[in-house]
């Protein structure tokens, strides 16, 4: 699977599977298919009532018309970045820069939806080679894939490159003991997508060290462990 690498404004390097192409349509496909549902329920419950032609086209219009319009906007919105099609298939819009995206964000990967679909969307994302299509690259987003890696994978911490800038200068005062626990609990939570777990570990290392950071929990835990390794080699 294809993989980006996205560094953060806090010098951490976050690596990501790209959602492939099967899955986004996939996903796609069970977004259509809920919205069809969708207006499949309140056809059947409109025509039952028996209303007048004008009532029936107004209900319609304001039951099925606005959210296959708003369908997307709203749910990555209020579902941080993933559709019911999307969750489904553990997919999620993330920004490039590291940061969560905003309302305007997901407002231009929308807007752009008119001109962004079917043929033109395939194209854009099997040549981009990021997994973007054309609302994602005006917007700066992408979409990843949140299934769990293999094993051997996800036990690998990113070494420190020559020349790496600590991020985290309290991850010195954590215990050879307190390192070793933190890199078999973050192995175990991240092979089970336990995030509960993660959290709670992210939690306890924090009230250990005082740091304070909104990386997310995965990237912290191993950013930690990575400038700890760092501060100990350099007092070798």
């Amino acid at each position: 699977m294809a993989t980006i690498r996205i560094q953060t404004t806090q010098n951490v390097t976050l690596e990501y599977t790209v959602a492939s192409l099967g899955d986004r349509i996939v996903a796609y496909l069970i977004d259509v298919v809920t919205l069809m549902v969708w207006a499949g329920f309140w056809i059947v419950v409109f025509v039952s009532l028996k209303l007048g032609e004008t009532a029936l086209v107004a209900l319609l219009g304001v039951f099925v018309g606005v959210p296959y319009v708003f369908y997307h906007l709203l749910c990555e919105v209020f579902f941080s970045g993933q559709s019911i099609g999307k969750r489904a298939r553990d997919l999620k819009v993330v920004r490039l820069d590291g940061t969560s995206p905003g309302i305007g964000d997901y407002l231009l990967r929308w807007v752009l939806r008119i001109i962004d679909s079917g043929f033109i969307a395939v194209v854009a994302i099997l040549l981009n080679g990021r997994g973007q299509r054309l609302g994602d690259m005006a917007a700066g987003t992408t979409v990843i894939s949140l299934a769990p890696r293999p094993a051997a994978a996800t036990l690998t911490t990113t070494p420190a490159a020559p020349g790496y800038v600590v991020v985290f200068a309290q991850a010195a005062l954590l215990a050879d003991h307190d390192v070793a626990v933190i890199r078999q609990l973050l192995f175990k939570g991240v092979e089970r997508s336990n995030y509960l777990m993660l959290n709670e570990l992210a939690n306890k290392v924090k009230s250990l060290t005082g740091i304070q950071t909104d990386l997310p929990d995965e990237a912290f835990l191993r950013t930690v462990l990575r400038d700890h390794a760092h501060l100990l080699n350099q007092t070798a």
